[in-house]
């Protein structure tokens, strides 16, 4: 019996992985389904200061953009000054956050669809060059917050994000002691700090200079081609160590 069930578990598995993969077979150039973002991108000669870089070709609207820029912004009436003022440097780091999900094309390889009340679709382990996860945690240490993720577990009641009861505000480093804690955490584990750097083609960069082009848009070719190529479909790598537990099982019982 256990020998039939073993090919037929990693024939679900398989076949599982494989949906969820396929359920975008457009990888290059697209926009995610999410509460701000265009269907497709397309030009924005009015992106606002951090997010210019995507004006080309963008999944952002400019009033979108401006208001990615505030405080306190009524796109998810989202706050950063929950634990008193964040400091200019460490806010400049999550306006370019705000910019790469809200207005980047080049997010398809890890675009997955999610049963959410705002978005269908979000994306998961990005590579995030190691230099801007390094520097990001570098610039926020000092600034204060009261939660080590961010994307819930808030008090909403006042309509905005407030910390919730029996939370302190301490520094960024007591809730996000290493920049790995800090990129991946944060939100849900939307970024995964990369060994590569900037510049390497194989991880994504939070901001560039559009003058010397985006280098995202290579780092999403190499990553769609090797999907396309016949690597592991997304999302059946945390389960090989548990088939492989399985099969050694079935061989010694």
């Amino acid at each position: 019996m256990a020998q039939r069930l073993i090919p037929l578990l990693l024939l679900l598995v398989w076949t599982a992985s494989m949906c969820r993969a396929r359920a975008r077979t457009d990888l290059l150039n697209v926009c995610m389904d999410a509460k701000h973002h265009k269907t497709k991108p397309g030009p924005e000669d009015k992106l606002h200061d951090q997010c210019t870089p995507w004006k080309e070709k963008a999944c952002c609207s400019a009033s979108t953009s401006q208001e990615l820029h505030k405080d306190t912004s009524l796109l998810y009436n989202f706050t950063w000054d929950h634990c008193g003022k964040m400091e200019p440097a460490c806010k400049r780091h999550f306006i370019q956050d705000n910019c790469l999900y809200e207005c980047s094309p080049n997010l398809g390889p890890w675009i997955w669809e999610v049963n959410q009340s705002w978005r269908k679709e979000r994306f998961l382990h990005v590579p995030l060059c190691k230099e801007d996860c390094q520097q990001w945690w570098e610039d926020c240490r000092t600034s204060y917050t009261c939660k080590s993720n961010w994307h819930r577990g808030w008090d909403w009641t006042s309509g905005f994000n407030k910390c919730p009861a029996g939370t302190t505000c301490r520094t960024f480093e007591t809730y996000f002691p290493t920049p790995a804690a800090l990129c991946e955490g944060l939100w849900s584990h939307s970024y995964k700090l990369s060994n590569y750097s900037r510049g390497s083609g194989r991880c994504i960069q939070l901001w560039f200079d559009p003058a010397q082009g985006n280098p995202n848009e290579e780092v999403a070719r190499f990553y769609a081609l090797a999907m396309s190529a016949g690597a592991l479909p997304r999302g059946v790598e945390p389960l090989l160590p548990s088939l492989a537990l399985m099969q050694q099982l079935w061989l010694l019982r």
